[in-house]
């Protein structure tokens, strides 16, 4: 079920959603898409003011809904204190601590930081308010790749494939959009992967439904939090479980060239272009990533690994846990749905980690978590 949270920064609001429908998602882009404000402004025209930034000088524009104006206050997201700790070389730690206990000291770091170099241009991404909310601190040659665009062109790339999908449910969090989709006639039998598993959640076996179907995964960030990326990913019908194939992923790094200092607004054609990219590699994908026989050799390499048995399921789960630095509480979790799933080998401890994905409230945690379970399989077979 959808569910939205609100991060409220002084006034101004971020919203992130879990599990959202894809006209629900729509809404709340189209929504964000009329708040955004990008610009790229010199390191002289921006202070950090009790702990907010505030940019002066940059000139407004006249764009067809009227004057749009970038000076003003802005109060940092933590994605943007990150950026701001990684481009002027301040400790992430300490910024965060200034930011919660001295923001006089936030203030004097950023701003002798930024003294020290006032020509080097940044790009930030915000949202208007009053004051606004900075999302992003970025540099100047970073390809602006927004949700909305990307998800449009994903949709005319799959309506140009020809084959018929379903959009299973959407994240948006502070640093990414994650959009899982399914095809709606392509399975195959996976027996092996599913001999003995129980759904955690609907009490189904694995024999009585051992069908996997195929699909992908659709990622972006607005923020500088991860490239553009369409994963395939193959689902257990009994659960829900998705297994991201995460090496196989179609991607494109957030890299272009140097913009102009003010408010950044694109040409159509510059739109057009970058659109009909996104389109093509999402009609390849399609053809590549649904379909079955590209399934089934995935079921092959996974099925290799999967049926290695698991004498000690807590040492295994806590060798898993430590090496690829699971939380104590996703460590717990994982362990439980191993048991709750009754599967007692490497493939059960993939099952565990993708059932808990499903279970994580954080959008970003759930994604990262998922794209895990594979390696973390491997890690258990190898035990």
């Amino acid at each position: 079920m959808a569910h939205e949270t609100n991060q409220i920064t002084t006034h101004s609001v971020v919203t992130e959603t879990r599990n959202a429908s894809f006209e629900d998602l729509t809404r709340i882009l189209e929504r964000d898409q009329d708040a955004k404000i990008d610009m790229v402004a010199p390191a002289s025209a921006i202070t950090a003011v009790d702990g907010n930034l505030t940019v002066t000088g940059v000139e407004p524009v006249l764009t067809s809904s009227g004057v749009t104006r970038a000076d003003g206050a802005y109060r940092p997201t933590a994605t943007a204190d990150e950026g701001i700790a990684d481009k002027l070389k301040i400790p992430a730690a300490y910024l965060r601590r200034m930011r919660a206990e001295a923001l006089d000291l936030y203030d004097l770091n950023v701003n002798g930081w930024l003294q020290k170099d006032p020509t080097r241009r940044f790009l930030l991404r915000a949202f208007k308010g009053e004051p606004g909310v900075l999302r992003a601190w970025l540099s100047d040659g970073y390809k602006i790749i927004d949700h909305l665009d990307m998800l449009t062109a994903v949709l005319s790339g799959i309506r140009e494939s020809g084959h018929p999908v379903k959009i299973t449910g959407a994240d948006l969090t502070e640093r990414r959009m994650i959009v899982r989709v399914e095809s709606e006639h392509v399975a195959a039998l996976a027996p092996e992967l599913l001999r003995g598993y129980r759904s955690p959640f609907t009490g189904q076996t694995g024999d009585q439904l051992p069908l996997v179907s195929a699909g992908f995964v659709l990622t972006n960030s607005e923020v500088g939090s991860g490239k553009y990326a369409i994963t395939p990913r193959i689902v257990a019908q009994v659960c829900g479980n998705g297994m991201t194939i995460t090496k196989d992923a179609f991607g494109k790094v957030h890299l272009g060239a140097r913009m102009s200092e003010g408010i950044v607004e694109f040409s159509k054609d510059t739109q057009d272009k970058n659109l009909a990219l996104i389109t093509a590699q999402t009609r390849d994908a399609v053809a590549t990533f649904m379909n079955r026989d590209y399934v089934e050799r995935k079921l092959a390499d996974i099925q290799r690994e999967a049926g290695r048995e698991i004498t000690s399921p807590a040492e295994t789960v806590e060798l898993v846990a430590k090496q690829l630095r699971f939380s104590d509480s996703v460590r717990d979790s994982v362990f439980n749905h191993f048991i709750k799933g009754g599967q007692t080998t490497a493939g059960g401890i993939m099952q565990a980690i993708t059932a808990t994905a499903q279970t994580l409230d954080d959008g970003d945690a759930a994604y990262e978590l998922e794209t895990q379970a594979l390696s973390a399989m491997s890690i258990a077979a190898a035990a």
